[in-house]
């Protein structure tokens, strides 16, 4: 599954330092992370729209768009993807109330 992640994390890293006028991700990456942040709370919101519709053609569309503009930030902050699945991983089994728990002590 993680396959695509680890594709798209390549070209996003090929493309965020491109001329601004080429690339999108150029452009949403020279004005980060404010850019990037704004397109998330956009893409965000329209998941709730179509959720709340109850369009699922529109959810998956919109989680998309989500999940591409997260991996555009975690490409600007030179993060990767994997480094999420491993916390995600980590997190795997434990009970959400108890590693909510072990984060706030």
């Amino acid at each position: 599954m993680s396959d695509i992640l680890s594709k798209l994390h390549q070209v996003l890293e090929q493309r965020k330092n491109a001329s601004p006028d080429s690339s999108y991700v150029a452009k949403l990456c020279s004005k980060a992370p404010d850019a990037i942040l704004k397109k998330i709370g956009e893409e965000a919101t329209e998941l709730i729209m179509a959720t709340k519709d109850g369009n699922q053609e529109q959810i998956i569309y919109e989680m998309a768009d989500l999940w591409f503009h997260t991996l555009v930030l975690l490409s600007s902050e030179n993060l990767k993807p994997e480094q999420v699945l491993a916390e995600l991983d980590r997190r795997f089994g434990v009970s959400g109330i108890d590693e909510k728990a072990s984060r706030t002590t």
